[in-house]
């Protein structure tokens, strides 16, 4: 497979809500580093990866990012840091424009891994493997099957229906795309937001807007149940775990 060029978008916008802590939960210290600095140097070390796009909550987030994260680790992949958006689509979408605008075109041709900043445990094997997807189908995302049974309640929290397991997927991150195929369907999300906003339809992740504006199949990749995002407080002592193991 040829080598093209490789961008990964870091997303770490979020405010953490959930985490219950003033500090945001990807600055969060685990064995007295940042949660993100976990995250980010799996794409810096990778040699899948060309460049890293960082995006965050506002302009003193990019300070302590560049300084206590980046300098302090010697993070050479890290290009651009740029401030996102109020959901996490506005985000992505602020990152691939900073692509489209800013980077080469080797970028732009290549292929962009979109990831969340609060799950560090990423490894090289999932970006292989998203990689080659992508390069097949041009769109694929990290999961893996879910392992308990699942049901679809109804508006008063009853169960209804009980879906095949077999069919059901937990989806992770990176979520791996052509550079193109993701922009120019963000491109049309961006371009019918209002119309979104008054039909009630809530774009989740990047592999929806995928298969909402264009016609290509997302390919599910096998992740690993370890790549957890790290959410609430019991994910963060799940992290400390698998740190120390």
């Amino acid at each position: 497979m040829e080598k093209k060029f490789c961008t990964a978008v870091v997303l770490a916008a979020g405010q953490g809500k959930r985490m219950g802590t003033k500090v945001a939960k990807q600055y969060l210290e685990i064995h007295g580093r940042p949660l993100l600095y976990y995250t980010l140097r799996a794409f810096e070390e990778s040699p899948l990866i060309d460049s890293i796009v960082l995006v965050v909550g506002d302009a003193g987030q990019i300070s302590y990012c560049k300084n206590e994260i980046i300098d302090v680790y010697h993070f050479k992949k890290v290009g651009t840091i740029t401030i996102g958006g109020k959901e996490r689509y506005d985000s992505v979408f602020r990152a691939l424009s900073v692509i489209a605008e800013k980077m080469s075109g080797t970028a732009r041709e290549g292929y962009v891994f979109i990831h969340d900043g609060a799950r560090p445990f990423v490894t090289q094997e999932i970006l292989q493997r998203c990689l080659e997807a992508a390069a097949a189908n041009e769109a694929c995302v990290a999961a893996m099957p879910v392992k308990d049974t699942i049901k679809i309640a109804d508006g008063e929290g009853f169960a209804q229906s009980t879906p095949r397991r077999d069919l059901l997927w937990t989806v992770q991150t990176p979520q791996t795309f052509s550079f193109s195929l993701i922009y120019q369907a963000y491109c049309k999300m961006a371009a019918q937001r209002e119309r979104l906003e008054k039909s009630g339809i809530q774009i989740t992740d990047d592999a929806m807007v995928v298969e909402t504006f264009t016609d290509r199949k997302v390919k599910l990749v096998e992740g690993s149940y370890e790549n957890i995002k790290v959410t609430t407080p019991d994910d963060l002592k799940l992290a400390e775990v698998f740190l120390r193991g």
